[in-house]
């Protein structure tokens, strides 16, 4: 039988602090996520049971930054021990390991979301007059730096290199040099496609299901990559005005693509990344694998920024999405497990959401990209006000008496400068403006949402937005067929 909530559990000491570059997040009650009660969580939780293999076999760092990939480790042992066979246990199992922490970027309330899936393409494993475009194994002279070129599933991020003859190392070849057959010839097909459209759709996804003519199926995922960064083909559409911003989809980039051949490469070309691929040995009822190295959950598994997060972190997502029709707001309130990555999913609250795979999986995902609200879970061994207590605080208010006699009103810019001669005013005798001080978060947990209610009550300031030259803030990408994957 499963643990009761965690309300009703002694509480372990809070260890470590916990920190996430770019984010502000706050605890939340579990009444407070709006869904939290009604969701599956059984589906959840089998999917994060699947996650707890690798972050059990893994071994101890001697040293992690992100403290939350080692206190994972401790709801897996949990996980592994309890007898959870029904949703209620699988919700009383989360709240009993976790805290829930509304996350989202600096200066924002939402986060954003998109989809993906894994296509499924015909082809062969010999080339003929309807299957003419190779799909292509990792080229033994391409280096990553940092890596050894015996590494499986090499960065997405990172320099590489061709090598010339014992000591040189050149940038490797663009999409246009391989698709003019740069390093046609070598052995590397490991079969052939119908299309350029088809190859490149299966690049952005980093994954896909080959049928060959005999009626068995390869298995193929993302390897490596030459080292160009993306180029978002959506866009380039956007921008030229072919396609209006709210039409955007994965299906309407192929439509326009088939129907403008011509235009079709020209518009590959301005893509100059090139992903390769490996084959794995999957059976056709198994499920992609993400880069953690598990099989993923359709409506279950996400892609997140590697750089911010660990594999396993379970995050749940409110929000409405397009799942019925393009113009339906389907209420999305899940319980989701960060599996997978992408080069585009940036950001604290940015995540891929991976749907299955076939057609129907990839006309549903191509139309994911809206805000949604995310919630983080953490284990019960992160403090996540730790770097809070350590933050210098501003000045304190002066009295109403002392206000008075020094009024907040300022001049304008201009004139400012000519009464002061371009000097700044006398720091001892003017108090801080208000209006500049940081602004206490509003949202607080009730006393009965976390084992450090109490500390959670003390004003902490909020964040700064981060804003671009020009006063525009900065954004997720907002679409996902802009971007390689992994």
């Amino acid at each position: 039988m499963a643990q009761p909530a965690h309300r009703h559990l002694p509480y372990p000491t809070l260890a470590w602090p916990l920190e996430i570059s770019g984010s502000q997040y706050v605890p939340v009650a579990w009444s407070d996520i709006a869904g939290w009660d009604e969701d599956d969580h059984l589906q959840a939780y089998r999917a994060f049971r699947i996650s707890c293999q690798q972050i059990s076999a893994q071994p101890t760092p001697s040293a992690d930054p992100r403290a939350l990939g080692i206190s994972l480790r401790e709801p897996c042992r949990a996980a592994r021990a309890a007898d959870v066979s029904d949703g209620a246990g699988a919700k009383a199992f989360f709240e009993a390991q976790f805290m829930p922490l509304r996350i989202s970027r600096l200066g924002e309330e939402q986060g954003f979301v998109t989809g993906y899936y894994e296509p499924v393409l015909d082809g062969s494993r010999t080339q003929t007059d309807v299957y003419t475009v190779p799909l292509y194994r990792r080229p033994s002279n391409l280096f990553v730096r940092g890596f050894r070129q015996s590494d499986a599933g090499l960065p997405n991020k990172g320099e590489v290199f061709r090598k010339i003859g014992r000591r040189k190392l050149v940038p490797y070849y663009d999409r246009a040099e391989i698709e003019d057959g740069a390093i046609a010839g070598r052995g590397l097909e490991i079969c052939w496609l119908k299309s350029q459209t088809d190859l490149l759709f299966a690049q952005i996804q980093g994954s896909a299901r080959i049928r060959l003519e005999d009626g068995s199926t390869i298995r193929i995922n993302y390897d490596a990559h030459n080292g160009y960064p993306y180029t978002a083909v959506g866009r380039i559409l956007i921008d030229r005005g072919i396609i209006p911003r709210e039409q955007m989809s994965m299906q309407r980039i192929r439509e326009w693509m088939e129907q403008n051949p011509d235009g079709a490469g020209e518009l590959r070309r301005q893509n100059r990344s090139y992903v390769f691929f490996r084959e794995v040995q999957l059976g056709d009822k198994d499920e992609a694998v993400g880069a953690e190295g598990v099989p993923l959950t359709p409506g279950r598994s996400i892609a997140v920024d590697r750089a911010l997060h660990v594999y396993g972190t379970p995050f749940f997502i409110e929000g409405e999405l397009p799942i019925e029709s393009a113009q339906s707001r389907t209420p999305f309130r899940r319980l989701m497990v960060a599996q997978d990555t992408g080069s585009a999913i940036t950001g604290p609250a940015r995540a891929d959401i991976y749907y299955g795979a076939g057609a129907e999986a990839g006309r549903v995902s191509g139309r994911f990209r809206h805000n949604v609200r995310f919630v983080m879970l953490v284990p019960r061994s992160l403090d996540p006000i730790g770097r809070g207590r350590k933050m210098p605080l501003p000045d304190a208010r002066p009295s109403a008496k002392i206000a008075k006699l020094f009024p907040q009103a300022d001049p304008p810019g201009d004139q400012r400068k000519d009464q002061n001669d371009g000097a700044k005013p006398p720091q001892a005798v003017k108090p801080p403006q208000a209006s500049k001080l940081p602004q206490p978060s509003t949202t607080r947990a009730p006393a009965s949402a976390t084992p450090m209610a109490a500390a959670v009550a003390v004003p902490l300031p909020a964040a700064r937005p981060s804003v671009k030259p020009g006063g525009e803030r900065h954004r997720p990408p907002r679409h996902h067929i802009y971007r390689r994957r992994r």
